[in-house]
């Protein structure tokens, strides 16, 4: 069984409509600089899987009207998330996408990281930091669609067209963590579970390489998420909640 949450509230921002601006990241002191990098350097040494390559970070987050987000971003590397653990420096919050895929019976797919990722054990829905746009190309809702597809179709092998993604809830939670979640067509289980067994497969016969994920399975509602045994990502028993609401 699950131990209760210790995870503060998470908000869910009503928005229809994003607006990305890229903004510079702030500057770090040489201490704060130093400290982070002996985090990252301990953190990577225990877990060699760790990759500091490029990714967004939050910068602002604002509401100009009711149903508009407007996000600050900025280029940084996952390092930046080391900041955390470091005494009085403050980290960039991440920004990420995920995917609610239902199956035709209208549960939801729930993932398990394994123990090669930065949250081992963690479930989650599928998806991932956002990595940054090629220089001169937006970072707009656009985009956002491709980072899930492509987070959907690597993780899972479920090939989804990005224009048949809905922008369906914007969460903010842990660490100011701001999540862009988007929902999928349905897809019947038996698929699911192929398709995530083919990655697996083909993962793990890969030379040096690791599946993101140990397993898949779906819920109905918060309920069965109190059988998954392992932490589970501070969004998910209100989205879970959320869609089952829907359903009803």
């Amino acid at each position: 069984m699950t131990q209760p949450s210790t995870h503060p509230p998470v908000d869910v921002i009503e928005a229809t409509e994003l607006r990305l601006v890229e903004e510079p990241p702030p500057q770090l002191s040489a201490e704060h600089r130093a400290a982070r990098d002996r985090v990252w350097d301990e953190l990577a040494s225990s877990n060699p899987a760790l990759f500091d390559g490029p990714v967004v970070a939050c910068t602002s987050l604002t509401q100009p009207h009711p149903h508009e987000l407007l996000l600050g971003w900025a280029r940084v590397t996952y390092r930046n998330f080391a900041l955390r653990r470091v005494p009085s420096a403050t980290a960039l919050p991440s920004l990420f996408v995920d995917v609610l895929q239902p199956t035709d019976d209208g549960a939801l797919l729930v993932a398990q990281m394994s123990t090669a990722t930065a949250h081992p054990g963690r479930w989650h829905l599928p998806g991932g930091s956002v990595e940054p746009p090629d220089a001169g190309q937006p970072l707009d809702t656009a985009s956002l669609r491709h980072n899930a597809a492509r987070e959907l179709l690597e993780e899972l092998g479920v090939d989804t067209a990005p224009d048949d993604l809905t922008l369906w809830a914007v969460t903010c939670g842990n660490y100011g963590n701001i999540g862009i979640h988007f929902a999928a067509p349905p897809q019947p289980a038996t698929v699911l579970n192929e398709r995530f067994a083919a990655v697996v497969s083909a993962t793990t016969t890969a030379v040096g390489q690791a599946p993101e994920l140990e397993q898949i399975t779906f819920v109905h509602s918060p309920a069965d998420l109190t059988a998954l045994i392992g932490p589970h990502a501070d969004y998910l028993e209100l989205l879970v909640d959320r869609y089952a609401r829907i359903l009803l």
